[in-house]
């Protein structure tokens, strides 16, 4: 008797967006059941982060004793997993998944010492973060610019038995961690200002989402896989439909978005122009059906391809579809007997993907002949050479048949007969010899002396050259013909991809891009790159796909522009019949390009023109505010001259105090005036250098005369931010007294300074913080609270022009650094000036 497999132990996974999510929180609620119903639980490490509500949750469950390590002079707490292994629970709790362990301990990374315990047989409910996934790692730090040094293997994650998302809205964690159920109070201004921004958290819930989604399929193939599940269950899809742009087309994009939408699938609407024609339409017709293909959630795609099932399956598999519909050939039966169609081709190649053949009222309907690349097709000239044959030998079987009924003339016209017909169908070659072989069966048959290929009469040389003429002739006219109709197919086509790349020049907001993407779907390339030669080198305007090329000779058809732009494309040679369509692809690229140009040059003359209305503006604008201190200044200091005046000492230090005063709001309202017009005409020039926050907050206070309302707490021991140190103090002081201004006074919020001055350090930015208590501003405008001239409302609209936030703006951005404006949580308005810590080296 064989003995048993050890169990191995069940791993059960709380997946969050983001820290506070709640997901300790569940873990504990579910060990918590897990001990009422009487199941053995150790908690082997759980992280409370000083959470009140979290730590209660602990409160009768048993915490195995953690290990104590020492790394360079200090010491740290570890997982006992020796401890935890000789317990032997059955189940152990074990928080942040993807921690790294003190060097010393057992396991490098926390995951694997709850490979050890599940190896035992302990389940395990264990807690990780999204930004934690190992593939999902440099997504993380790019939408938040915070890197993750600490990473679990995604493989560990999908192999547990469950996973469970532990989901909020953005706004609903913002709100936990104002309330400071998060983090403590001196972390709450950094962590909303940058980790926890509305955008952030809403695209690591997606991610999260997704992730999880993926986990699902994976759970399912799981279980197909363990329960031998062999046929298709359709849990994800993405629908082709392929049009002809015919009356059939409308009604296969409807059928096709029914069917996509049982499936909850994308639907992607395939037009294939051929060069022969053969799939060519209207342009007319071809716009409604992309209209109807957007009024239906679908997106419209072109390709070149003159074998129409190759190409169909090529997109197919290029877009990783999984169901293709096609309409039912219009086709007769007869004609399908010589030809099996498109539907039936990509039914016997299709492979995996399932194929819809939606029946229509153009079915059946025969369609008018059309020919193929050369002035022929393969098939009519197959067919000609055996009618060739056949006909000649059916024109002698009649008269034979008809011997002594009809004359010789006769015979002779069913001869004629057979050679226009064969000529109309196969061409010269099978023409001429059956002009050959009738002029031979009508003498050997029907000519004197009879079963003889003796000539013993000239009319019948005439007659045999005669026939052999009209053959030619009646051929020539048939391949010039389908020469017409080939050309004339053609230009249709090139008609199309030239209306679609003009549209895009003309619509499109990326249009260069997007005609270069056109380009490269039409005639299935792999890159396409527009190549302009400027300072002796070939540079690269503008690109699509994979490995683009930098230099003409690099490219597998460049087509020449002017002799400065080329169009270079990768992925194959290209026939010489698609070189028009190219190079008026070309000529679009560069009209594009110059477009381009011109919308930069009309950007920068359209900031010129707002330059100009700004100095207007101001001119405008200041007339009030300026005259407003001087006339208090001329008529303190007429009072001071005027000799029948006189004044006492208190009168005399006070009409100086108004002087004083009012010079002093002159000098401010002139500094903003002349810092904004600086500001615009870009004539502003830091010189950036190490400086302290503390430091720069302290000499603009000294500036301001209410600064008893303010309660400054800036850590000396943030790092220096790369600033200049007379810009940064002008932006500091004009957003405090912004603050003072249009705060709540001091006295209606229980006593406590009216302004706020917080500093806080995160990822590679240091953020100054000036909050107030006042009535904030109407959401939706945070941004104009920065543009000249706005007062949004204050109370006192003769306090000056709106423009020292405006200049807070300009100079915080012309050092590198960003400000903005968010609620205060309570109310209020929080003023966020951000700027690039100094490198440590």
């Amino acid at each position: 008797m064989q003995p048993e497999t050890p169990r191995r132990g069940e791993l059960r996974i709380y997946l969050g967006a983001a820290p506070g999510v709640g997901k300790t929180f569940a873990m504990l609620g579910e060990a918590r059941r897990r001990a009422d119903r009487g199941t053995d639980v150790v908690v082997g490490l759980v992280e409370t982060h000083g959470r009140e509500k979290t730590a209660q949750l602990l409160d009768g469950l048993e915490v195995v004793p953690r290990r104590q390590l020492t790394h360079r002079g200090l010491d740290f707490d570890e997982m006992d997993v020796d401890a935890i292994l000789a317990r032997k629970p059955e189940v152990a709790l074990v928080d942040e998944l993807a921690h790294t362990n003190v060097p010393g301990s057992r396991n490098d990374k926390r995951w694997q010492d709850i490979e050890e315990l599940l190896d035992a047989g302990i389940d395990v409910l264990s807690t990780v973060n999204v930004q934690h996934l190992e593939s999902l790692n440099d997504v993380v730090e790019r939408i938040t610019g915070v890197p993750q040094h600490e990473t679990v293997p995604d493989q560990f994650v999908r192999s547990a038995e469950q996973i469970e998302l532990v989901d909020i809205t953005p706004e609903a964690l913002r709100r936990r961690l104002a309330h400071g159920n998060v983090y403590p109070a001196r972390k709450i201004d950094a962590a909303l200002g940058n980790y926890f921004r509305v955008g952030n958290l809403t695209a690591l819930r997606e991610l999260a989402l997704l992730w999880v989604a993926d986990q699902v399929d994976v759970a399912l193939q799981r279980y197909r896989s363990e329960q031998k599940i062999t046929e298709t269950w359709e849990t994800r899809e993405r629908v082709v439909v392929a049009i002809t742009a015919g009356p059939e087309s409308e009604t296969l994009i409807r059928r096709a978005r029914r069917i996509a939408t049982r499936a909850g699938a994308e639907l992607l609407v395939l037009h294939i122009l051929r060069g022969d024609g053969l799939a060519g339409a209207p342009a007319d017709k071809v716009a409604k059906y992309r209209r109807l293909a957007d009024d239906v959630g679908a997106t419209f795609h072109t390709v070149v391809g003159d074998d129409v099932p190759t190409a169909l399956l090529d997109f197919a598999r290029g877009v990783n579809a999984t169901q293709l519909v096609l309409g039912t050939s219009r086709r007769s039966r007869v004609a399908r007997l010589f030809e099996e169609g498109i539907g039936a081709t990509v039914v016997q190649e299709s492979g995996p993907i399932d194929v819809h053949m939606v029946t229509h009222s153009e079915a059946k309907r025969a369609f008018k002949w059309r020919f193929g690349r050369s002035p022929l097709t393969a098939r009519r000239r197959i067919l000609g050479w055996v009618l060739s044959l056949v006909i000649p030998s059916l024109a002698t079987a009649v008269g034979v048949l008809l011997h002594g009924t009809v004359s010789i003339s006769t015979d002779t016209v069913d001869y004629f007969l057979a050679t226009v017909i064969v000529a109309l169908v196969g061409g010269v070659g099978p023409a001429v010899v059956a002009a050959a072989l009738s002029a031979g069966l009508l003498n050997f048959f029907f000519t004197p002396p009879l079963y003889s290929l003796t000539v013993a009469d000239g009319e019948n040389v005439i007659t045999l050259i005669a026939m052999v003429v009209v053959a030619v002739m009646v051929a020539l006219v048939v391949d010039r013909a389908a020469r017409r109709a080939e050309q004339a197919a053609r230009a249709r086509t090139e008609a199309a991809l030239l209306a679609s790349y003009a549209r895009t020049v003309l619509t499109s907001p990326y249009p260069l891009v997007r005609l270069l993407e056109k380009v490269r779907e039409n005639f299935g390339l792999t890159s396409v790159a527009l190549l302009e030669h400027r300072h002796g080198k070939w540079e690269r305007v503008a690109c699509v796909g994979p490995q683009p090329c930098d230099d003409p000779d690099e490219a597998d058809v460049d087509v020449p522009v002017t002799p400065e732009v080329h169009l270079a494309l990768r992925g194959k040679a290209l026939p010489a019949a698609d070189r028009r369509a190219l190079e008026a692809a070309a000529g679009q690229a560069l009209l594009a390009l110059r477009q381009q140009r011109m919308a930069a040059q009309t950007a920068d003359a359209q900031r010129r023109a707002e330059t100009t209305e700004l100095r207007t503006a101001l001119l405008s604008a200041v007339g009030h505010d300026l005259r407003t201190p001087l006339t208090s200044i001329k008529a303190a200091a007429g009072s001071l001259r005027d000799p029948e005046l006189h004044l006492s000492e208190e009168d005399t230090g006070e009409l100086l105090a108004t002087v004083e005063e009012s010079a002093d709001r002159l000098a401010g309202l002139v500094d903003n005036l002349l810092d904004s017009s600086r500001i615009a005409t870009g004539a502003v020039q830091p010189q950036l250098r190490p400086v302290a926050y503390y430091e720069i907050v302290a000499r603009a206070l000294s500036g301001i005369d209410d600064r008893r309302n303010v309660l400054v707490d800036v850590d000396e021991r943030l790092p220096l931010v790369l600033a200049d140190p007379g810009l940064l103090e002008r932006v500091v002081a004009n957003v405090i007294d912004n603050a003072l201004r249009h705060g709540r006074p001091a006295s209606s919020v229980n006593g406590e300074p009216a302004v706020e001055v917080r500093a806080s350090a995160h990822a590679s930015q240091v953020e100054l913080r000036v909050v107030d208590r006042g009535r904030g501003l109407p959401k939706g405008t945070g941004d104009a609270l920065f543009q000249p001239f706005q007062r949004l409302g204050d109370r006192d609209a003769t306090s000056g022009v709106g423009l020292g936030l405006s200049v807070a703006r300009g100079f915080t951005e012309a050092m590198g650094g960003a400000i903005a404006a968010e609620d205060t949580p309570g109310g209020g308005l929080t003023v966020v000036i951000s700027l690039p810590a100094k490198e440590e080296h």
